[in-house]
This record gives structure tokens, C-alpha cells and sequence, in this order.
């Protein structure tokens, strides 16, 4: 059966911000699944659930299961926004390989995800050796689903990774692009001068993954078509840490686009939030959103693009 386009698949994490049972949210929003974040470095390169957790026999291990028992499918990333990388603490690329392998053995994974960010996206040893690693593991499993993460400014994302992967002959499944957070200052973030609040979120994640599936096109040679079938978006549902406010018409334009456009993945950060806060004005915290929805509404959003036209 061919998987429909794009596939749904909100960040859930078990580690932070009140964690709801993700069986009984797929049940509710007809969601395919969720990605579970993160697996990080516990020192060394031996991969934990945020760097703490074991692989098996917690809780983590327990809520897959759950999910494959409901009719979904699990994807496991790797990386995130904070904590210890595997990709910088792995001396190369066959121990980073390695570990990706161990998380893929220990579940049976059909998909993974590597979210590159902060200081391990700016550095070029860590994106060359994911490359190479991620290179080792299509390799060896060769019907494995593999999602790279990555930062965008308003335009699209930098064009270094991608770049290095297609030099390296690297063709993930998705270049997922994480449209938000613009006014963090760093090398990949965007420059324009409206006051957070102001912008239309929905609009602006458009602009920037045409600009993605630029940058495939100028790196692999891809027609149009096929760009975006290796494009992605993972955007935030709410009010972000930057104070973007990113509602529910927004998630409407991004569901439409991505399904008009056919593209490979839709995610968001995150399941945890996707929850009203309580009584206006709202706070926007880890187990709520910060604006005005139903209970799993965003979820929803993107699972049934053709209600939001």
C-alpha cells in the first residue's frame, strides 16, 4: 500500500510537559502515528531516551508498543534542541551509525528521524559525519525511512547539509525544515523586522519550504515534483519560546499547501501542547499550546486537509 502524502507524524515527548497517551490520541484524531523525541547521548555514544532513560523496559519502550497496538507507527528521532548529541559524541561515523542501529534493532523501526540543530548543525564535523553514518544505515537497512530535521529562516534553510548530502550521495526521504523561532540570532535564521505576534505564520512556513525545494532541486537536480516529495515541515502549534503565535488557520494553510504540493512530512512540536491552557489570556507552557483550540485540534488540522479548504 502506498503511504498517502504528506504523512502525519507530531513530535510526542515522554520526558517533558505531561505527556498524554498516545494511543488514545491517535484514536481521536485518526493520526498515523507520532515521532518520539528525543534520543540523545548518555556520554560517549550510547544512546538513551534524553540521554537518561533505557531503550527497553520503560516507559518509553511500553508507549511504541501501545502505538503499534492502536494501528499506528512509531518513528524514533534523534537529536532535538538540547542536551548531549550523539552526533557530536560519536568519534566517527561508524559508531554513530552504530547507535542509530541499536535504536532501529530495539524497536524494528520502519522510519527515523535526525532532528540537526543548534551548535551540532553549525558544526561541519558533526554534518559530515551524520551524513557518512546515515550513508551506512540505508545501506543496511534499505527499507528503512529516513527524515533529516533541519533549521529554516523565512526563505528556507541554509543549504550546507544539503548540499554535503547530495556531494556525499545521501537522499533522505524528507528534508524536513523547522519554520519558526526567527528572531533567535543565529547563522539560520531570518531577518525580518515585524514584531513577533504580527506575522502570518501560515503564510511565512509556505515561502520557506518553496525555498526548500529550491535548494533540492539546485543540489540533486530534481524536477519540481520531486522536490517536494522529499520535502517536509515540522513548524510549533501555539505560542513558540520566541513568541510567534502559530494557530489553527495556520496549521489549515500549512495541511493545504503540503497536501496540494504532495509533500513527504508533516510534523510539529509537539502532541504535549496540542491542549488548551484554560481561562484567557493564556500562557503558553509545555503541556498547552497558548491559544484558543480544542483538545488535539491541531492534530486534527493536519490529518484532514480536505475539511480546512
Amino acid at each position: 500500500m502506498v503511504s498517502p502524502r504528506p504523512v502525519v507524524e507530531p513530535y510526542l515527548s515522554l520526558g517533558w510537559g505531561d505527556p498524554p497517551d498516545p494511543a488514545a490520541v491517535l484514536r481521536k484524531t485518526g493520526v498515523r502515528g507520532f515521532t518520539f523525541a528525543f534520543v540523545l547521548s548518555a556520554g560517549g555514544c550510547e544512546p538513551r531516551w534524553d540521554g537518561v532513560r533505557p531503550l527497553t523496559g520503560g516507559v518509553d519502550a511500553r508507549a511504541l508498543r501501545a502505538v503499534r497496538a492502536a494501528g499506528g507507527e512509531p518513528v524514533v528521532s534523534f537529536g532535538g534542541g538540547t542536551g548531549r548529541k550523539l552526533e557530536q559524541d560519536c568519534p566517527d561515523a561508524a559508531a554513530l551509525a552504530a547507535a542509530y542501529r541499536k535504536v532501529i534493532r530495539a524497536y524494528g523501526l520502519r522510519a527515523i528521524d535526525v532532528d540537526i540543530e543548534t551548535r551540532t548543525y553549525e558544526s561541519a564535523a558533526a554534518r559530515r559525519r551524520t551524513v557518512e553514518a546515515l550513508k551506512r544505515v540505508k545501506a543496511a537497512h534499505p527499507g528503512l525511512t529516513v527524515h533529516v530535521t533541519l533549521p529554516s529562516d523565512r526563505n528556507g534553510p541554509d543549504a550546507r547539509l544539503i548540499r554535503t548530502a547530495a556531494r556525499a550521495g545521501l537522499e533522505p526521504d524528507s528534508w524536513t525544515i523547522m519554520p519558526f523561532a526567527f528572531s533567535s540570532g543565529s547563522a539560520t535564521t531570518g531577518s525580518s523586522g515585524q514584531q513577533a505576534g504580527e506575522e502570518d505564520m501560515g503564510r511565512t512556513t509556505v515561502r520557506a519550504a518553496e525555498g526548500l525545494a529550491a535548494r533540492l532541486r539546485k543540489a540533486y537536480g530534481y524536477d519540481a515534483a520531486t522536490a517536494y516529495a522529499h520535502s517536509g515541515i515540522s513548524t510549533m502549534n501555539g505560542i513558540t519560546g520566541r513568541q510567534e503565535v502559530i494557530t489553527v488557520a495556520d496549521f489549515r494553510t500549512i495541511a493545504r499547501y503540503a497536501h496540494d504540493r504532495r509533500l513527504a512530512r508533516l510534523a510539529f512540536w509537539s502532541v504535549n501542547r496540542d491542549r488548551p491552557c484554560g481561562e484567557l489570556p493564556y500562557p503558553a507552557e509545555d503541556r498547552c499550546s497558548g491559544v484558543d483550540q480544542r483538545p488535539w485540534e491541531f492534530t486534527r488540522t493536519l490529518t484532514a486537509p480536505r475539511r480546512n479548504r
